[in-house]
């Protein structure tokens, strides 16, 4: 996958799940909407003989049912629950409120009675929180609380209590969504940053254990009298043609690995030689294919290391290492070893060998590289793997 894609595949599941956050509060105010209009019936079906007009209570009553049921998907999150929608609840909410002024008895309201729609219409005002915020659940509350002044009983110790406690309820949440929303973009940013981050570390792994490592055998070689052009020139074709399987977002010819459990005895075999020593388990050691070509990539680059770096009589030993809950690889050689410091001021250089395709490789897989050395006492390094689970294992550990 190439860096745009996978960036833009990170963006877009974190902004198909960032909903996810919203949606129990979406959930919250549809199930809240229903248990209110629930409530609203009840006082007034024990209450309504004391109105003037009971049948215009229930014909609103029965308009505000049919309205909530209608719209209970609508508020399942903010995608449907649309301004329309909200500014048709709210159309009722302020209906029901200058309804109360006229069809109940006017001694009931000066002593407090509820409106018609009752708690029914906080449920408008959190739309508008969950919606634009807590300035459009402000603007929502406003209204109602305007409604309540003008056409139920006034500006009252009740009224202007409820209002402040509607209005904070509001605002108190509509504050809330949008900390959420803010952070769910923090995130979205934060892991498209960190997609490319690792995909450019991808790239020059694979640069790095092929192409730089042709043009520097290129550079060494080109100058010799007895260079064999025809060799050169067929490695440098196979990296043009992996270049072009990165440029294209494909996998290199070395990484179309099999899908079954790999040995890592068979897989580490090939850089076994007259110089290397591979020390093993007599039973397979088994790794997802993927992981097993990850790790043997990482144990090539520390033995291309011992080979350009520890000298042309220097040894070294790789110890294959199976626990129950991880992999051990360490390679270790008797060459002059390196002075503290120096890996740091290789890769301040540009030289990502073990960096990039020891350590970032390993990083990969969850796993963790360790390098040990001294000043004549070579080198070790120790790359370790976690098992993701049994199924790895052989049957008869």
């Amino acid at each position: 996958m190439t860096d745009g894609g996978r960036t833009g595949a990170v963006g877009g599941a974190v902004a198909a799940g960032g909903m996810s956050v919203e949606l129990p509060l979406w959930q919250a105010i549809s199930f809240f909407r229903v248990l209110a209009l629930a409530y609203a019936v009840l006082r007034y079906l024990d209450s309504y003989m004391a109105f003037r007009h009971p049948v215009a209570g229930w014909i609103y009553l029965g308009a505000l049912t049919l309205w909530t049921l209608a719209s209970t998907r609508a508020f399942a999150g903010p995608q449907r629950c649309t301004w329309y929608v909200l500014g048709t609840d709210l159309t009722l909410a302020v209906t029901g409120i200058v309804m109360s002024g006229l069809t109940d008895d006017p001694d009931r309201i000066s002593h407090g009675a509820p409106t018609l729609p009752t708690i029914w219409a906080a449920g408008t005002v959190l739309g508008f929180a969950g919606k634009g915020g807590w300035r459009w659940a402000a603007a929502a509350g406003s209204v109602i609380g305007v409604a309540n002044i003008l056409g139920h009983g006034g500006p009252t110790g009740d009224n202007i209590h409820n209002i402040v406690l509607l209005m904070v309820a509001g605002c108190a949440i509509g504050y809330v969504i949008e900390l959420a929303r803010a952070s769910e973009a923090t995130l979205t940013r934060a892991l498209q940053v960190e997609a490319a981050t690792r995909e450019r570390e991808r790239l020059s792994r694979d640069i790095h254990d092929g192409v730089l490592q042709v043009l520097a055998l290129v550079q060494r070689r080109g100058g010799e009298p007895d260079a064999d052009f025809a060799a050169l020139g067929r490695l440098a074709g196979e990296q043009e043609r992996a270049l072009r399987a990165l440029m294209s977002g494909g996998p290199l010819p070395a990484q179309r690995t099999p899908l079954e459990p790999q040995d890592l005895r068979t897989v580490l075999g090939a850089y076994a030689d007259e110089r290397i020593t591979l020390s093993a388990p007599g039973t397979p050691v088994l790794l997802p294919a993927a992981a097993a070509g990850e790790l043997a990539a990482a144990v090539g680059a520390a033995v291309d290391n011992v080979r350009r770096h520890a000298g042309a009589g220097a040894r070294a030993w790789i110890l294959v290492e199976d626990e129950p809950d991880a992999v051990t690889v360490s390679i270790r050689d008797d060459g002059p070893g390196f002075a503290p410091g120096r890996l740091g001021e290789a890769e301040r250089a540009g030289r990502l060998g073990v960096s990039q395709s020891i350590r970032g490789r390993l990083l990969d897989l969850g796993g963790t590289a360790e390098l040990y050395s001294a000043p004549g006492e070579g080198v070790e390094v120790e790359l370790r793997v976690p098992r993701k689970g049994s199924d790895d294992r052989p049957a008869d550990h």
